[in-house]
């Protein structure tokens, strides 16, 4: 990897830290009347990101390990069953979003600090992705992170004649 490269995962890992008080504080921020509140027909509410972003963390936390431990380790897409989308149960209080997503992102920087410059470059095969491994996946739990986060603050603040449509 190149030193250019190595920055840019210093970098990554340091938003990947900077994720978390981000989360907490937009998260406290909102008021708990809105958390709950429907948008639109197929909207998440901000309650449901919320949850979902700490939902994820085990599950990223495990893609890293197999792909430090395995020999170009395999995929499958992550998408909710339809059964688990019909039973939904009880979203957790807030207080429990984020302990257990600063819990699981705790756990994958650990991960990622303790990775070499060669383990940064460890590749993968995922059918949704032309390319994978772990630079491209904690990149993308980056983005992830703030696009539910923007989600969110759009859900949360926009007048609803410049609500984006787009959901999920």
């Amino acid at each position: 990897m190149t030193n250019e490269k190595y920055d840019e995962s210093k970098a990554i890992l340091d938003a990947l830290k900077a994720s978390s008080p981000i989360f907490e504080g937009f998260l406290r921020s909102i008021p708990t009347d809105r958390l709950d509140q429907k948008r639109g027909e197929g909207f998440w509410t901000l309650h449901e990101h919320a949850a979902h972003l700490a939902d994820v963390q085990p599950m990223g936390l495990a893609r890293m390990q197999r792909i430090l431990s395995e020999d170009v380790p395999e995929f499958a897409p992550f998408i909710p069953s339809q059964e688990e989308t019909a039973e939904k149960p009880p979203l957790p209080p807030v207080e429990e979003i984020i302990a257990n997503f600063k819990a699981g992102r705790r756990q994958q920087l650990e991960l990622l600090k303790n990775a070499s410059p060669d383990d940064w470059k460890r590749t993968a095969i995922h059918p949704e992705y032309e390319r994978y491994g772990l630079f491209i996946f904690a990149r993308h739990i980056l983005m992830h992170d703030h696009w539910h986060m923007y989600r969110m603050e759009e859900l949360w603040l926009t007048r609803d004649e410049y609500l984006s449509k787009l959901e999920g």
